[in-house]
Formats: structure tokens, sequence, C-alpha cells
């Protein structure tokens, strides 16, 4: 048998593990039908299924299971050999993968990653933006940002981005005019508010501390929703009082479309930190991003 193709090998290994064309195709950075062809032309010179498919899963066959056991740690070595040859590049290349939560993807990282990219042109970056828990290893990130309490404590962990943060109180002066302004936060169970779903379904209660003491009530809502833009956009037109990150609402606070309340129950809380599995190689792209956070860090606290 001639020798088979090792990018043949590779792309059974990640249908097989992803059971699915397209969601391989889509860590690859592939068509699916490209893969589909990868696998077919193994299994011909091979003379045996690997995959069994339908038009709604992908499965491997016995042969395959072997197949893939036998590859998968051969597979990640050499991947990692290629990965420490990108170490000695003055700048690496390849992808690096990204899952982070919404308010990083348009409040935070903008900056960064232009300078991040600018620095590292060889590099390319994927982001998957989405507020709901996801481990980021089994679904193919190299790393996910998100806040301090949704991290797993195995993980590595480092700061990204402002160090504080802060939820808001807001609604619009025509509200407030026509409702009255609330002077605590229970007196927002009196009123109409727009809340924010995250995408695993959950809409969290309000939180309130004013360093004395802490309520936490669930307010009655006009509007519930996963997208932003549709909640300010209820708020700026009068409908409800809205509590959010300040970095979301200060634009409508600055021209007059909202108007913040109840300051002295404003809450605070750490910024962001990506965070990724120790490992013994570090893909070159990740260690090149936590280095440049790590200077861009030092920046800030200079």
């Amino acid at each position: 048998m001639n020798e088979l193709p090792l990018v043949d090998l590779d792309a059974f290994a990640m249908v097989a593990h992803e059971r699915s064309f397209r969601a391989a195709a889509r860590k690859r950075g592939v068509s699916a039908s490209s893969l589909s062809e990868a696998v077919r032309r193994l299994e011909e010179r091979l003379g045996v299924r690997l995959l069994n498919r339908t038009t709604r899963s992908v499965t491997a066959t016995e042969a395959g299971t072997r197949l893939l056991e036998r590859l998968t740690a051969p597979l990640g070595e050499i991947a990692s050999a290629l990965d420490q040859v990108n170490n000695f590049r003055d700048s690496p290349i390849g992808t690096l993968r990204l899952n982070v939560p919404g308010i990083v993807a348009r409040e935070i990282l903008p900056p960064l990653v232009s300078r991040f990219l600018k620095t590292h042109p060889g590099i390319t970056l994927e982001v998957m933006a989405e507020d709901g828990l996801v481990d980021v290893l089994a679904e193919g990130f190299d790393a996910g940002i998100r806040y301090e309490e949704r991290i797993e404590r195995d993980m590595i962990a480092i700061p990204v981005g402002p160090r504080v943060q802060r939820y808001i109180t807001a609604a619009a002066p025509g509200y407030l005019d026509a409702h009255g302004v609330p002077g605590h936060p229970r007196d927002i169970l009196e009123h109409t508010c727009i809340r924010h779903r995250f995408t695993h379904g959950v809409s969290l209660a309000w939180e309130f501390g004013n360093g004395e003491e802490t309520i936490t009530i669930t307010p009655p809502a006009c509007l519930i929703a996963n997208t932003i833009d549709l909640e300010i956009g209820v708020a700026v037109a009068g409908l409800g009082i809205i509590r959010t990150f300040e970095e979301f609402l200060m634009p409508s606070i600055r021209n007059g479309d909202l108007v913040p309340i109840l300051d002295a129950w404003t809450t605070e809380f750490s910024g962001p930190f990506l965070y990724y599995a120790s490992r013994r190689h570090m893909p070159a792209p990740l260690r090149a991003f936590v280095d440049f956070l790590k200077v861009e860090q030092r920046q800030q606290a200079s």
C-alpha cells in the first residue's frame, strides 16, 4: 500500500471527532466538500469504510474507531512539533480561536485586536461571541474570555481589558417624567423594565449593592431579549428601565437619550480574564496573544 497522505488522515480524525463534516469544516476553515473528498480518498486507499454517513449524523465504523484511537496521539504530536518550529519565527503564523462574551467582543476587544494583528500579521484570529457557558477545549477553541465567577478553577487566567467594570441603571427622560424616579432598588418593582436573557436561556435577577446592603430583585419586564441594541432602543423609546454594562449605556447617556439613576447602587466588579488550559506546548498564536496581553497590562499599570 502506498503511503497515506497525512492531510487525509487529519481530515478523517477531525470529522470522526466532531461527528460532522460541517462542524469539522468550520474548525478547519475549509469546505465540508473538501473534507468529504479527503475521507473518500482515504477509504478507497484502505479498502474499508471508516465513517457511516446519514443526513443527520456521522459515526465511525469499527474500523474507523480503531484507526482514530491510533491516530489521535501521533497527530497531536505532529501538530505540537510543527507549532514548536513556529516559535522560531519573528512573528508566528497560524489561527487563534477565542470564545468571548458579547460585551467583550463589542467594547473591549476591538482596540486590542487591532494592535495585536498589526503586530502579528501572520495570525488569523477567529472570535465567537456568545454569553453562555462553553467548554472551550471541547468546542475547539484555543482559549476563552470570561468573568472570574465563570472560569473553571483548573484553568490559567490572565487579565484582559479594564480591571474594573460597572453595572448601571438608566431610563429615558420621558419615562422618568411619566413614572417618577425610583429612589431605592425596591421601587423598581413598581416600574416596567427591560431585561437581558443570556444565550443559554437564563434571565438573571438584578443585584444591587451600596457597600452596606445587597438587594436582589426580579423586576417586571416589558421586554426580555438577548440583543443589547434592541434593549437599548426600547429603553431610549421610553418604555422602561434598563440595567446593564456601563459601556453599553454611556453613548445614550452622553447624548441625553438616557439618564442614569440609583447612582449609589451602582455595582462594580472585576474585569474579564483570558483563560486557557495548562499545556506543556502552548500553540504559538496563543502564546503570542498571552505575551501581548501581559505587555498591555504592564503599560496600563505604568
